[in-house]
């Protein structure tokens, strides 16, 4: 997969979505500096489950984590 410029700036290779370590961080990379439609096609179940290992900003891991509690409820 070519990275999106805006979502990740520092390479112009290629991702390797197949590999669990490229994987969590282009996910963070999305949560962080994606947009709407981006963020839409990320698998919302794996994000839930790899939320607690992503390196977000504060306010990013803030907003994920009310979501997916009000969506428990």
């Amino acid at each position: 997969m070519k990275p999106k410029r805006y979502i990740v700036w520092s390479t112009d290779r290629e991702i390797d979505l197949s590999d669990p370590w490229q994987r969590k961080w282009y996910i963070q990379q999305v949560l962080s500096y994606g947009r709407a439609e981006d963020v839409a096609q990320l698998d919302w179940k794996e994000i839930r489950s790899i939320l607690p290992e992503l390196q977000l900003p504060q306010e990013v891991r803030r907003l994920w984590e009310d979501y997916f509690e009000y969506s428990e409820k």
